[in-house]
């Protein structure tokens, strides 16, 4: 297959992923964004091991910004989420405290990741 071939056919593909985002309510995407931003959090938490202090994805600093994008978002589109803004605040604020339990110095509240965005958790 020749480079122009294959430039032509991911142009292609790209264009039909483009269409098929088109396709998909907005609402559908802000919750896929969230829900992806809740997994990256909880694994860079260590949440996926049974003992979370020793996986090998612990990195505070890391779940410290994934949450305080995920704080932005639910924040930002709250009023657009409808039925799902509940289970996805819940998700967050489960989120904020699995990370004030796995600081070994916890923020003071209203200083955790995303708190300036939904305000202290406790």
């Amino acid at each position: 297959m020749s480079e122009v071939s294959v430039n032509e056919e991911s142009a292609l593909i790209e264009g039909e992923l483009v269409r098929e985002l088109a396709e998909i309510p907005a609402v559908e995407v802000i919750s896929r964004a969230a829900v992806m931003l809740m997994s990256s959090a909880a694994e860079k938490l260590g949440l996926g091991e049974a003992d979370p202090s020793a996986s090998p994805h612990l990195d505070l600093d890391e779940a410290r910004r994934v949450i305080t994008a995920l704080a932005g978002l639910v924040t930002a589109s709250v009023e657009y989420l409808g039925p799902h803004a509940g289970p996805i605040r819940d998700g967050l604020q489960s989120l904020q405290r699995a990370f004030r339990e796995a600081s070994s110095h916890p923020d003071a509240p209203g200083a955790g990741p995303g708190e300036k965005y939904t305000g202290p958790v406790y």
